[in-house]
């Protein structure tokens, strides 16, 4: 008996250590002293473009215009070259992105560039000036103003269009939107796409050239700009290397020899590494002693970005670090008081932190996003939103996890989602060298991201899929003849026939639309069975 119970105790002891949350000591690997000693900010110069953004301000004078770069390269800066010709000689355009907060971002940019009664925006939550001659708004406005204009039987009011975050064609919920597009867009109009690197660019742009009669030049730029360092967070709070040094005669690195031995000793696979949530606090705390801050936490829902801020309640910020926040929120609030209550103000003004996502007030969103690119907040706690093209400068990105939401399901990350996120680590012309923290939780592949790191980029395929709701939702806004148009068009379509003989490509070319007619005959019969009972 007295035996039981002393085990019984150790138990105890031993459960109440389990619920005892982690303490975590900061800590750097000294091979790392090196790395955080190159931290900084480059000597300031004059602005000089990069070879690939004179050329693609080239290419776009004569063709339509592919640019693949990585994130933070400046594909920006041809966008408003092209559009300041375009407004100059009293042109229209129009910049289409496919997220509302990309959109508000380049609309106070372009503002400030062109004026703002120049500018208009045009997304789900926000229209304003939409006569003006730049038009900024989400992909699906302008798909909707090609079908108004097709409908109408006149030609879309713009003179260029410019499609952001080009490689949205092969997302699986709104690809089709970019592909409606392309199809659909006069080819008197230049189309410029900008693009995180493509595995496939020379396909796209061999297919637009068929689709549209024009020339469509590929300008591809696969340096960074910043260089990323790949860190590892070790559950006691130790910075460590997260990938080994490349060996000459490999070009490709392996994991860093604690990295594994950290995987071989780790807890059973898919138990959680912080007991409830990570200490975001403390994790800031350690970010914080080794100048790592500002940083873009990438978590996996909306309310795990609200429950980040509730670690931070007992961080603090320097008093001229929060007046300059409260000053800059007082002229927020003048143009939209009914925000002064938002229940995470609190956070913004006295830790310097804020969550990010689309579950957001849209005017919360601009604040969050203009505090953020004026480098008054340390941290955004953030879906993967933010990782679709809005500039918030951050030195460090922090991810827990290596899948992401697609709209259904989690699905590991690709490379060129991967490469998205990493993307917004390092700000050009104010960092040195930007950083890719990976802390290893409960969801986190660790060798997927090793791999995806050194990977090339994903190609981009259609996401034209015929089914039931693809039928329905078409013969919403086409003929059967416009229907039939869209596919002999379709990427889709080009690949079979890229992917097969002369008469392989022939017979896949009629495959969707003869797989059209069938989910469409399908459809009408429980119709015709109808009218007939009746």
């Amino acid at each position: 008996m007295p035996r039981y119970k002393q085990y019984s105790s150790r138990s105890k002891r031993r459960n109440r250590s389990r619920r005892r949350p982690r303490v975590l000591k900061p800590g750097a690997d000294a091979r790392l002293k090196s790395v955080f000693a190159g931290i900084g900010t480059p000597p300031s110069r004059e602005f000089s473009p990069d070879p690939f953004q004179i050329d693609a301000l080239a290419a776009i004078r004569r063709t339509d215009c592919l640019v693949t770069a990585p994130t933070g390269a400046g594909k920006t800066w041809i966008a408003e070259r092209a559009i300041a010709r375009i407004h100059a000689t009293g042109g229209r355009c129009w910049y289409a992105c496919p997220l509302k907060a990309l959109s508000n971002a380049k609309y106070a940019e372009f503002s400030a560039i062109f004026g703002a009664e120049n500018v208009g925006i045009l997304t789900g939550d926000h229209r304003q000036n939409p006569d003006a001659p730049i038009i900024v708004g989400t992909t699906e406005i302008l798909r909707n103003q090609l079908y108004d204009a097709m409908h109408r039987g006149v030609s879309l009011s713009t003179d260029f269009v410019i499609l952001d975050e080009a490689h949205f064609l092969g997302d699986e919920e709104r690809g089709v939107v970019w592909e409606e597009i392309m199809i659909y867009l006069p080819s008197r109009i230049p189309l410029l796409l900008l693009s995180a690197t493509i595995g496939n660019a020379g396909q796209i742009s061999d297919w637009l050239a068929k689709i549209r009669s024009r020339p469509c030049t590929v300008i591809e730029e696969t340096v960074r700009p910043v260089s990323l360092y790949p860190l590892f967070f070790h559950p006691s709070g130790t910075l460590q290397p997260l990938l080994a040094p490349a060996k000459s005669d490999i070009r490709r690195k392996s994991l860093d020899k604690k990295v594994n031995q950290f995987l071989k000793t780790r807890p059973k696979r898919g138990r959680a590494l912080f007991h409830r949530s990570p200490p975001f606090g403390d994790i800031l705390r350690i970010l914080q002693k080794y100048d790592l801050l500002p940083a873009i936490f990438f978590l996996k829902s909306r309310a795990d970005c609200d429950r980040a801020l509730e670690s931070c309640r007992d961080r603090l910020i320097t008093d001229s670090r929060r007046r300059q926040i409260r000053q800059q929120m007082a002229r927020y609030l003048e143009q939209t008081p009914h925000i002064a209550r938002h229940r995470q103000r609190w956070y913004l003004e006295e830790a310097a932190v804020g969550a990010h996502h689309s579950g957001q007030l849209p005017s919360w969103k601009l604040v969050l996003e203009g505090l953020m690119t004026q480098g008054l907040l340390d941290a955004v706690f953030a879906t993967s939103t933010v990782a679709a093209g809005v500039n918030f400068p951050a030195r460090t990105i922090v991810f827990f996890n290596s899948d992401r939401f697609n709209g259904k399901e989690f699905l590991p990350l690709t490379a060129t989602e991967l490469h998205q996120m990493t993307g917004r680590a390092g700000r050009r012309g104010m960092d040195n060298i930007g950083f890719a923290l990976l802390i290893p939780d409960k969801f986190m592949d660790i060798r997927l991201i090793g791999q995806l790191l050194q990977s090339p980029p994903s190609a981009v395929i259609s996401q034209i899929k015929i089914n039931f709701s693809m039928v329905l939702n078409l013969l919403l806004s086409h003929t059967p003849a416009q229907i039939e148009e869209l596919l002999q068009k379709s990427f889709a379509n080009y690949l079979i026939g890229q992917s097969s003989t002369p008469q392989g490509a022939l017979d896949g070319q009629l495959y969707l639309w003869q797989d059209f007619l069938r989910h469409l005959n399908f459809l009408r019969i429980p119709v015709m069975c109808r009218l007939k009972m009746n």
